[in-house]
């Protein structure tokens, strides 16, 4: 497994201070943000992703993974032929795609897995084109795939060279979903894992319980990253380790938060 850091909280960093940053934390390099506003950005990356990936590569770093804007759902998006050539270019196999969101009041949820299927069969070609695969993230909060059960009825049938699975522990554990059973349903799309944690509370709410949920730093949460490591070594997972850091902290705290993050995430990633 290689330890990278999602690049999303280092929006204003040159690709130099990456470098340094990575040394100082021990990150064997990032999952890049290739978003509007960013470094690399969609507009950019044809030029921008190669030069960059060969900066970091050259200082012993790896970018395995780019993560693209949240509007990036479909291969008919207008930045997606060229990011994918980028990628291509500079052998980044992995993308992170947005999120598909559900309405339960407004959508039928078949049809909604009828939709998003038929975007990852034309997500199939284009992988095949360029030899990227295309990965989707459990992500909480009314999204669809937001744990395996809902991500293995969109990814079934579906090539596990092109199409991935993006397991996100902290995400199933406000889902519900436990690790182990969450790996056995997507085992063979398995492509990322990212890593944070979160804090569930129970708060009063018109005389009876509910749930608040925090995003903490790690090992002040609810995730039991123990089980999580050893349920991915059990199923040989040697995929990119994805450090997210959504906790929240003051700005000028956030290095020394960010440091002992990917410290902490170290003891299981030799």
């Amino acid at each position: 497994m290689r330890l990278v850091m999602f690049s999303k909280m280092l929006k204003e960093k040159s690709p130099e201070e990456l470098i340094r940053l990575a040394r100082e934390w021990g990150l064997d390099g990032y999952d890049l943000c290739v978003r509007p506003g960013y470094p690399v950005s969609p507009e950019n990356a044809a030029e921008e992703l190669p030069r960059v990936v060969r900066l970091l590569r050259a200082e012993g770093l790896d970018i395995p993974m780019v993560t693209g804007n949240f509007d990036l759902l479909e291969p008919e998006h207008p930045t997606a032929e060229p990011l994918l050539h980028a990628m291509d270019l500079a052998d980044v196999r992995l993308l992170k795609l947005g999120y598909f969101k559900y309405d339960p009041t407004k959508q039928d949820y078949q049809a909604e897995v009828s939709r998003v299927r038929s975007a990852f069969g034309r997500w199939q070609e284009a992988s095949r084109r360029h030899n990227v695969r295309i990965c989707y993230h459990t992500h909480s909060n009314r999204c669809m795939g937001l744990n395996a059960a809902g991500l293995a009825h969109l990814l079934e049938g579906f090539d596990p060279a092109c199409l991935g699975a993006y397991l996100d522990p902290a995400h199933l554990v406000v889902e519900g979903e436990d690790i182990a059973t969450a790996l056995g349903m997507v085992r063979p799309w398995l492509s990322i894992v990212a890593v944070k944690d979160v804090l569930l509370r129970r708060v009063e709410k018109n005389g009876h319980g509910s749930v608040s949920r925090d995003w903490v730093v790690a090992g002040e949460g609810v995730v039991d990253w123990t089980q999580v490591f050893e349920s991915l070594g059990k199923v040989g997972y040697g995929g990119p380790v994805s450090v997210h850091c959504e906790f929240r902290v003051a700005p000028e705290d956030f290095p020394g938060a960010a440091a002992r993050e990917v410290a902490f995430f170290r003891r299981f990633v030799p």
